[in-house]
């Protein structure tokens, strides 16, 4: 399964009818590293009247979260919620902070403002693409790791860590479909002496 999330923090800014809206968007991993970053937006704009709010998280999007923050209900989280996952994206946070300019926008038009400004943050930022990768360690000589390390960047396989000692035990991380193909090169390559080990399966940043 793959996905997408954001590479890096992006913003955006719109001002309607004297009233600013200050979208920033940041990818995390978990509930409290997105309520961290809702909590700096307040610590940076305290003068603010509103920081509304959205995340969502997962693979599937399936923790979602949203906050009005004071707003009239629906007009702020839900819209802005509903502009990250309609861009597909996942492991996001969306904070919109608000200077009231002292017109009063309506439902409607709060509802449009704050999607809007989420919509232009995601448009401001770069797509990284996420997919479920399975840990091989393989544990072989120098030359045979060597070998094996040129033809995973070539396959496209990322690489993990490595421990060098006599041998070099090398992590790799490959989609489930390509196991046997990174064991029959690790045996072809060693003459069978490579030492292959599979782990966990975990979501890596996908290159490309």
């Amino acid at each position: 399964m793959e996905y997408e999330t954001i590479a890096g923090a992006a913003e955006a800014e719109l001002e309607i009818s004297r009233s600013r809206f200050l979208a920033r968007i940041e990818r995390v991993e978990t509930e409290a590293e997105a309520r961290a970053v809702i909590a700096a937006a307040r610590e940076a704009h305290p003068r603010a009247r509103h920081h509304c709010s959205a995340f969502v998280l997962g693979p599937d999007q399936r923790h979602q979260r949203s906050n009005d923050d004071g707003e009239p209900s629906g007009t702020a989280g839900a819209p802005m919620l509903d502009a990250l996952t309609s861009a597909g994206l996942s492991d996001v946070v969306a904070v919109v902070t608000r200077y009231f300019g002292g017109v009063l926008l309506g439902a409607g038009g709060l509802t449009r403002a704050y999607r809007a400004a989420v919509a232009e943050a995601v448009s401001a930022a770069t797509r990284q693409k996420r997919g479920l990768r399975r840990r091989v360690a393989i544990l072989a000589p120098y030359d045979v790791s060597a070998a094996l390390e040129a033809e995973a960047r070539r396959r496209q396989w990322s690489l993990g860590e490595a421990a060098y000692g006599e041998s070099v035990e090398r992590e790799f991380l490959v989609a489930e479909d390509q196991l046997d193909a990174l064991a029959a090169l690790a045996a072809e390559l060693s003459a069978g002496r490579a030492k292959v080990t599979p782990g966990e399966a975990t979501y890596v940043d996908l290159r490309g």
